[in-house]
This record gives C-alpha cells, structure tokens and sequence, in this order.
C-alpha cells in the first residue's frame, strides 16, 4: 500500500497576525521610537529660534517699519524701509549676475561636456567654492570692485552675493538638466532637431521647475548673508541713492543693531529678524511648491 503525503495543517487567519511580542516587531517598534525623537531633537533649535524672534519682533511690526528710516537712538517709531529696499536691490545685482552664469554654465556641464575631464574639474572647483566662508569671499569683492571703484556700494554687494549664489545655482542646474531622461533628447534627435535646439526647447523646458527651485534657495541664502556685504554695501541711514553708494541691507542693520545699548534700536533689529526670517521662510515654501509641482 503506497505511503500518502501528510495533509498540511488548516489554514488559520491568525497566523497571518502580526504578533506585538515578538523581538522583531518591539526591535521595530524601538527604532520607530528612536527616529522620531531624534527628528524631535533636530526641530527643537528651529523652533526655539522661531518661538524667541516672534517673541521679540512681533511686537514690533507695523506699517511705519516698511516705509520709515531707522530712528536715533532712543528715539521711538521709524522703520527700516532703506534696509529692504537696499537688500532687494543687492540681492537683485547678485541673482542678475550669478542666474545667467550658473545656468548657462550647468547646461555646458551637463550637455556638451559630460563625463569629460574638464567637467570633472569645473564640478570639483564648484564645490570648492561653495564651502569658501563668505567673509573671504567679501574681501575678494572689497579687493575687486570696492578698492577699483572707490566706494562702498550695492554694486560690489551684489558681486559678492554673486559669487556665493553661483555654486548654488550650477550646482542644481546642472542636477535638473541630468534628471531630464535621455529619450527626450534621442526623440528630439530622431525629428531632427539640432544639439542646440534640444537643449533651448525640449531639456531646458523640463528642468525649469528644479532649476527655479535651486534659483530660490541661493537667493534665500545670499539674502541672510551679513560678512560680505560689510565689507563692499557696508551701510546708511538714508535711502540707496544708486548702485555706486553705500547701500543699508536687512541683514547688516541686524548686526549694527543688536549691539547697540539702546533699546528702540535692539528692538528694531529684533523686528528685522523676524523679517528676514519669514522671507526666507516664504521662498523656502515656493521652492518647495515648485518641486512638488514638477513631480
């Protein structure tokens, strides 16, 4: 008589169950624990940060704070409207120099010299400049335009934030462009489209909304930047009466302002603060708006 397999046990739905004793599911259940406290603790500075400027500034905001001069000491009211009027102009002067360039530069990288030595080279050096501290990169732009010039001026802040947006901008530029598949380019090709036409109409197109992205967090990092621009805009009471004067920015009243003994003034840098907090914040919220977009 032929031997027959024994039959398997029933099925039972329970064995399916995950079971919240076993070591794998509490080792799990630890390291969840662990990832959220760690997130925890890397908010905790943000967020205190954010807490105490809102905290010291919020008393502060007003029409008066973006239309008026800064006052005297001891003297209440004014505003600071020079210093964001010069930091727009400055930081304008540096997107209008560092966008072209960057970008112009990541398509050469990523479309014409790809994988060559010398985009290697260009690659290495961009990432060297953009660990220069930006103090250095203020004397460079003191040596180079304030000493020729002979002023201080929004000019020589604008190079100066120029040169610390452009390793930014190549950098995700370069990145935006790669991330573009390579079919669209063999389909551009196939219908007989030159080298340069794919990349002004069919590459360059897709990538804009990266390429922006990155535009908007270097503009955002060279409008919190104070080193450079003591060194070329330095500073003013009044209203920038052109690009080849003293410019007040945001950033540098800040400074000249929180060590100050007098308190309308320390105030003001407070409120200031505040101010360059939330339009760092609402560019990092677009940047994030247009990536999200273009996925």
């Amino acid at each position: 008589m032929a031997d027959f397999p024994t039959p398997p046990p029933p099925f039972s739905p329970r064995s399916l169950m995950r079971s919240r004793t076993s070591p794998r599911t509490l080792f799990s259940a630890a390291m969840t624990g662990l990832v959220f406290i760690a997130a925890a603790i890397a908010l905790l500075p943000l967020v205190a940060v954010l807490t105490y400027v809102i905290l010291n500034g919020a008393d502060r905001l007003s029409l008066d704070l973006f239309t008026q001069l800064p006052p005297p000491p001891l003297v209440k009211g004014g505003g600071f409207g020079n210093a964001i009027l010069g930091t727009l102009l400055t930081v304008g002067i540096g997107a209008a120099i560092s966008i072209p360039a960057g970008i112009l530069g990541a398509i050469f990288l990523s479309e014409f010299a790809r994988d060559t030595t010398l985009a290697s080279w260009v690659d290495f050096f961009n990432n060297v400049l953009s660990g220069v501290p930006s103090i250095v990169v203020g004397v460079f732009a003191y040596s180079v335009v304030v000493l020729t010039t002979g002023t201080f001026s929004a000019l020589a802040g604008g190079v100066a934030l120029a040169v610390l947006m452009l390793p930014i901008v190549v950098r995700t530029a370069a990145e935006a462009l790669e991330s573009v598949p390579n079919e669209i380019r063999q389909a551009a090709v196939g219908l007989g489209a030159t080298e340069f036409q794919t990349v002004a109409r069919v590459v360059l197109p897709a990538a804009i909304p990266a390429i922006l992205t990155g535009v908007m967090l270097s503009v955002a990092r060279a409008a919190g930047e104070t080193a450079p621009l003591i060194f070329t805009a330095l500073f003013s009471q009044y209203w920038a009466r052109g690009v080849m004067q003293p410019t007040p920015t945001l950033s540098v009243l800040i400074f000249n302002y929180a060590i100050t003994p007098y308190k309308n003034q320390q105030e003001l840098a407070w409120a200031g603060s505040l101010v360059l907090v939330a339009l760092v914040l609402v560019t990092s919220i677009l940047a994030r708006w247009l990536t999200r977009r273009k996925a």
